[in-house]
């Protein structure tokens, strides 16, 4: 893979993410699974295993009542994680991620 099509992937998900702030509760609890399945898809077919398992978690997670404000919360630093260039650092920062939404 290279770093173009890592930056595409990036700014895909960047979409996905200010789409699902943007409209925010608006959204409904299939909406936001079906936001973060794209997310996870995005995310599995350009090999970042982190953001694809968390992703998966947050989109089941969001058909549960009372999580969907969770999800929501913790997409606000996906961002941040995956315009690291330092793939340990989004490892890391996605794994704690993931641990919030626990």
């Amino acid at each position: 893979m290279t770093s173009e099509s890592l930056d595409a992937a990036r700014t895909r998900i960047g979409r996905c993410v200010a789409e699902v702030q943007e409209r925010g509760p608006r959204l409904s609890p299939l909406d936001l699974h079906a936001r973060m399945d794209e997310i996870r898809k995005i995310a599995s077919v350009n090999g970042m295993s982190a953001l694809e398992q968390l992703a998966r978690c947050s989109a089941q997670m969001a058909l549960l009542p009372g999580h969907r404000v969770a999800v929501r919360s913790c997409l606000e630093h996906v961002d941040e994680a995956i315009a690291c260039r330092s793939p340990a650092d989004t490892t890391a920062m996605l794994a704690a991620l993931a641990l919030r939404l626990r």
